[in-house]
């Protein structure tokens, strides 16, 4: 997997996301557990890109890129992206696609190196709060 990071977008990314960082890119649709959306009407519309401090092992699928990231993905989401990916930056936000078109107009930059995940409860409580507010 490759994805062109345009010029615009590594000049902001610059800012977001320190050189050499482990970076992941994953949806934000409730379907992981870097996402607190619980809602179907979501599934794989919204995606970010996430900060760690150390790779995710399960996120096993390498995504070149020309910023220097050691970027990653779920392997089971490899289907949702085409030919072209790339990320932009456009109207004061980061903007996914490939060459299908426009995948995201509002792609997230969350840094989790200092945040310790969530157990399944709190997951689970924050999805149903927030799903009954969200379709």
């Amino acid at each position: 997997m490759k994805i062109n990071i345009k010029p615009a977008a590594q000049k902001y990314l610059a800012e977001k996301i320190p050189s050499g960082s482990h970076v992941i890119l994953t949806t934000d649709d409730g379907s992981n557990n870097y996402s607190s959306i619980g809602a179907t009407c979501e599934l794989a519309d919204k995606f970010q890109l996430i900060i760690l401090k150390h790779d995710n092992p399960n996120y096993k699928t390498e995504i070149e890129n020309n910023a220097g990231y050691q970027m990653h993905m779920l392997p089971f989401e490899e289907y949702l992206f085409g030919d072209g990916l790339n990320i932009n930056f456009s109207h004061g936000s980061l903007v996914l696609g490939d060459n299908g078109g426009v995948m995201d107009r509002a792609l997230a930059v969350v840094d989790w190196r200092n945040v310790a995940p969530e157990t399944e409860d709190q997951l689970r409580s924050k999805m149903v709060k927030l799903g009954d507010q969200i379709c």
